[in-house]
């Protein structure tokens, strides 16, 4: 039978036959071991719960006082139970067999135990066990100081609840409650004895409060191999949570068919929970040294991301390189918000040397663009200044657009007065090119409609006057240098709406009928004379034909008469998702069409569009659209696409896409498991017209109880005859770091419905 005991009278000796009277006496003394709390310093600094790429807001705890739950253990009663108690308790008591000793969320365990009185301390040897908070520690000796929550233990064998982390060593030293320092040891995420990776440590500072830890001299084995060291001048930090933290991260490696191999070591600044900053240099071996810089903040009127990078004396080039992102978006009070979004780059190559996707090397208009709105009850201000950067490809040239230095522009709308809606926008743009016609234009543009909407049915006239002014520079000489243009535009949309009770695939379901017809009466005005700023044909689709203007812009108002019918069918399910939907569309001309921009348009009616989409299944859904010209009946434009997603981590998908005389493509993309732990992804958007592939992607993942590898090959096009390749190798350590180049934004790009393994 054990006893339990605070303080006792000296000197006694229980022996085995006055175990009863013992365990009764006990509580009773039990009261003199509550000692006195000893102060400890408590300036511990609440770590940010927030990763790299998702910053968040996030108070400190009050400097100079200590957390409840630290304040309660240090105040708990001190529970002392062992099979035979000797010694003197108001000093030291001699403790053997079955040693238990418990205070607040501590939990000790041993053989033998001396516990000393004065120093509220105890040593204890022989299959020593310690339990605190969630931490477990198995060694041969400990030396624990119970208030201050202090000491070590050697020959530990231990395990964290924060970090699920586990390891052994050749000392652990306790400094208090939330720091600890691993000396001589492993640290490692993996179950079992022998696990897959661990880091070796000559020390390693644990902060549970920071969420940090450190390691001092260390080297990572993976599959008992050395793959990275760290000397003791460049200690490794991580976070035990996983949140952000500031130090060294692991070293980046990638190739690419540009610049060859390349090897980064960014360093990580965490300035506050809602504030970081990274510098990444990055050694390319046929470039040289690149250094890039980036900084992000987010706050509750304000958010932003800087990012630049450069390269001093390209080896290809012969010259200096640098690119530089920064947007920026504040609210400086409720009704009024400033932003920018500007970027540049050194030269037209930049994109396509240095970017490993295909999104950023296709870019070929930088925008720089500075805004400032303000808000009022039912309008808005807005005053923008807007230009370009264009980035050139010898072999497919661009054209450069206007410059709008500045645009000022006004909306207003009110719906339901007196049961009718009313809107006004209007604007002035000074548009400005270095060689082209230049000048000022400013637009008015009521609109007013009485909508009549019931539940089967709806009807929207709409009436609204399009007033143009043009004060023209740089003209040639003798032509004129100022436009006025004045159209106004009337409209009637309309459509009814039929339900019935109907099946899909065997599922009962809500099918919907609803017939949709437009008619527009815009009258002609000549508008050759007229500069072309801003204005394009838009492309025809579903949205664009219950347009009132063919053009996009506000430089050609397209002359109409003319109306679209469209019939849709939708199929609705109980809870109201929509599982499918069939549409047919098309418009019809009474007039023909005199406002062109350099093309001829005689037709009395439009291309014919077809649209089905749905969910063939549960994991089978489907896609597809069709643009038919009514005079030779050929295809203009298709598209149809299948997805299959039987369960997670499983996709196909697969899609066609054609356009005359200008693209015919077929995209294949997958996530596929391979065998028990392995996944397959892969891309192919090859271009059958031009018999070439335009991006690929092919990899493998894998997927271990504590660990991931993502090895990911990828090829694209860079210009219209110019290709690159990359090569991603990452390796996913749970609890630890990512070692390696990260495909993940890659794999989500480039497959739809990818789900990362972890």
């Amino acid at each position: 039978m054990r006893r339990k005991t605070r303080h006792q009278q000296p000197p006694l000796s229980f022996p085995p036959r006055l175990n009863l009277i013992a365990q009764i006496l006990v509580p009773v003394f039990a009261a003199g071991f509550a000692l006195p709390s000893l102060a400890q310093s408590a300036n511990e600094k609440e770590a940010a719960n927030a990763k790299p790429s998702a910053l968040k807001t996030s108070a400190e705890k009050p400097q100079g006082t200590k957390p409840a739950p630290l304040r309660q253990e240090m105040n708990a009663p001190t529970i002392i139970e062992a099979e035979k108690i000797t010694g003197r308790p108001e000093r030291f008591v001699h403790l053997d067999d079955g040693v238990e000793v418990n205070k607040g969320g501590l939990n000790l365990k041993a053989d033998k135990a001396i516990y000393r009185n004065l120093e509220d301390e105890i040593d204890a040897t022989g299959n020593v066990s310690l339990r605190r908070n969630g931490d477990c520690y198995n060694g041969d000796k400990i030396s624990f100081q119970l208030d201050a929550n202090s000491g070590f233990i050697l020959n530990p064998v231990y395990r964290l609840l924060l970090s699920n982390a586990q390891g052994s060593a050749e000392r652990v030293d306790f400094e208090s409650q939330q720091r600890s320092i691993i000396t001589k040891g492993t640290y490692s995420t993996c179950e079992g004895l022998n696990p897959d990776w661990y880091l070796q440590v000559d020390t390693l500072k644990l902060d549970t409060g920071l969420d940090t830890g450190v390691a001092g001299k260390s080297t990572l084995f993976f599959k008992g191999v050395p793959i990275l060291s760290a000397p003791s001048f460049l200690p490794l930090s991580f976070s035990l949570s996983g949140a952000r933290q500031s130090g060294f991260l692991p070293p980046v490696f990638g190739a690419s068919s540009k610049g060859g191999t390349e090897i980064t070591t960014p360093y990580y600044l965490n300035i506050a929970p809602n504030r970081d900053f990274t510098v990444y240099p990055k050694y390319i071996q046929r470039r040289g040294l690149q250094l890039g810089l980036e900084g992000r903040y987010l706050g509750e009127t304000y958010a932003g991301e800087t990012s630049v990078e450069g390269l001093l004396d390209d080896r290809q080039t012969g010259r200096n390189r640098y690119a530089l992102t920064s947007t920026h978006e504040q609210k400086l009070s409720p009704e009024f918000v400033f932003s920018w979004n500007v970027n540049t780059a050194s030269d037209d190559n930049y994109p396509t040397d240095f970017s490993h996707s295909i999104a950023k090397t296709s870019q070929r208009l930088l925008l720089r663009e500075l805004d400032a709105t303000y808000y009022g009850s039912f309008w808005n201000l807005a005053i923008r200044n807007t230009n370009y950067q264009v980035l050139q490809d010898l072999s497919s040239p661009i054209a450069r657009p206007y410059d709008r230095l500045p645009q000022i522009s006004f909306h207003a709308e009110q719906f339901d007065v007196a049961g009718f809606d009313w809107a006004l926008d209007t604007s002035f743009t000074r548009f400005w090119h270095p060689s082209l016609v230049r000048g000022n234009r400013t637009i008015v543009n009521p609109q007013l409609s009485y909508p009549i909407v019931q539940p089967g049915f709806f009807i929207v006239p709409k009436v609204a006057l399009h007033a143009t002014d043009y004060q023209l520079e740089n003209q040639v000489p003798g032509q004129r240098t100022s436009f006025q243009r004045t159209l106004p535009t009337f409209s009637v949309d309309s459509g009814l709406i039929f339900e019935r009770q109907s099946t899909l695939f065997g599922d009962a379901l809500t099918q919907t009928l609803e017939p949709r017809l437009f008619y527009v009466n815009t009258p002609f005005r000549n508008q050759q004379a007229l500069p072309n700023f801003d204005s394009a044909l838009s492309d025809f689709n579903f949205a664009q034909m219950f347009s009132p203007n063919r053009f996009t812009g506000q430089d050609r108002i397209g002359d109409s008469n003319q109306v679209t019918a469209a019939l849709t069918s939708r199929f609705i399910e109980v809870d109201g998702e929509e599982r499918a939907k069939l549409t047919i569309g098309q418009r019809f001309y009474f007039n023909s069409q005199l406002v062109t921009l350099n093309q001829t348009v005689n037709d009395r009616r439009s291309d014919l569009l077809l649209a089905a989409s749905g969910r063939l299944s549960k994991e089978l859904s489907a896609e597809s659209s069709l643009q038919i010209n009514q005079s030779n009946h050929q295809a203009v434009m298709s598209n149809y696409g299948l997805s299959w997603r039987p369960a997670d981590k499983k996709v196909l998908n697969l899609e066609y896409r054609y356009q005359r005389a200008t693209l015919e493509q077929i995209d294949f993309s997958a996530q596929w498991p391979l065998a028990d732990r392995w996944y397959a992804v892969a891309r192919s958007n090859y271009s059958t017209r031009d018999k070439k592939l335009v991006e690929g992607l092919a990899g493998f993942e894998y997927k271990a109880d504590c660990w991931s590898l993502r090895l990911v090959a990828q090829r694209f096009s860079t210009t219209s005859i110019n290709s690159t390749s990359a090569f991603f190798v990452q390796l996913e350590l749970n609890g630890l770091s990512k070692i390696g180049s990260s495909p993940i934004d890659v794999l989500k790009k480039n497959i739809s419905g990818y789900q990362p393994l972890n």
